[in-house]
């Protein structure tokens, strides 16, 4: 019975492991470039060549699916529905033959070749990234934990794609050339945004021009149960860039035993990001995160939580005095 509970044992762990290298193997360079829709609707969860083209062009479209990691997970349909409404399409997840020739219309291969630099390799990394806001205090910068989690966020994409598409790469060698995402806009974002669109419920940031034309959007984490994001409407006081996370302990946060205010320096692993966009709400704004993959998917203290890149595009688009709707969609 041992040996037959083994055998199973095994014989499962071999063929997820196959199954792992099948999709792996078909993530290559020139699958994704080249991916096409097969059929009107996107299946699987695992990653494809298509989904990471797909989530890339939305990307460069300004309608941002999150991490880019070819899975069409919930950020990626969110954008997709997003850009299907700017479009003034059908909101679905289905990507039409019209869809995608308005998104395929950027021709340009969705995959580049970047050269690693000195500073990309060289860091400095932290050792470790503490779990409690209590042990980031004492360190100087917040820095990167490794040259890859450095590079999968300067080209929007999860670690693992990064790692699938550069086997072996261990990205320690200034001067070695590796695959990333190209993540040159489509059309560079000119216009700015004459109002900002927070859904508490969809968990969603848009923004619209002066014509009330929708221009970028974004998944977010908005809130949570100990500190409810606020309603209404508040308006961007400050942008700023490359913040110091202050605690303050009326804020109670869970896990956070101080009742003494305290800082935690910048950097990409800093609690708010690389961007702290300040609202006219004490306390809140919208900002970034150390954790990526976690955008929409876990508690925000209140704020609005988007990846580091997309608070910095968002950033560009806002100034003093634009305003922020906070909306409860049902």
């Amino acid at each position: 019975m041992t040996f037959n509970l083994g055998l199973r044992i095994g014989v499962i762990l071999l063929s997820t492991c196959l199954a792992s290298a099948a999709w792996a193997a078909e993530l290559t360079p020139d699958a994704i470039n080249a991916a096409e829709p097969a059929s009107a609707q996107i299946e699987g969860d695992e990653p494809s060549p298509l989904v990471v083209r797909l989530q890339v062009l939305l990307d460069r479209a300004h309608f941002s699916p999150g991490e880019i990691d070819g899975r069409l997970g919930e950020n990626a349909k969110k954008a997709l529905r997003a850009y299907s409404e700017a479009q003034q399409l059908p909101s679905s997840d289905v990507v039409t033959d019209e869809l995608w020739r308005k998104l395929a219309a950027d021709g340009r291969p969705v995959l580049t070749r970047y050269t690693l630099t000195k500073k990309d390799v060289d860091g400095p990394f932290l050792k470790k990234l503490p779990a409690k806001l209590e042990a980031m205090k004492s360190l100087p910068r917040l820095a990167y934990t490794s040259a890859q989690e450095a590079l999968a966020e300067k080209f929007h994409m999860s670690q693992g794609l990064l790692a699938t598409l550069n086997p072996g790469q261990r990205f320690k060698r200034a001067g070695e050339t590796i695959t990333v995402i190209d993540i040159a806009p489509a059309v560079p974002e000119t216009v700015k945004a004459q109002r900002i669109e927070v859904d508490k419920t969809r968990q969603t940031v848009k923004a619209f021009d002066d014509t009330n034309r929708l221009i970028a959007f974004y998944p977010a984490t908005v809130g949570s149960e100990d500190k409810p994001s606020p309603s209404g409407t508040l308006k961007v006081t400050e942008v700023s860039p490359n913040p110091t996370y202050g605690y303050n302990p009326d804020y109670k946060f869970k896990g956070v035993k101080t009742t003494k205010p305290f800082e935690i320096k910048p950097g990409p692993n800093n609690p708010v990001g690389t961007m702290w966009i300040g609202l006219s709400e004490q306390g809140y704004g919208i900002h970034g995160t150390p954790e990526p993959s976690h955008v929409s998917k876990a508690e925000s203290h209140g704020c609005v939580r988007l990846t580091n890149w997309d608070a910095q595009r968002i950033a560009a688009l806002v100034g003093k005095g634009t305003p922020v709707e906070f909306t409860d969609a049902r």
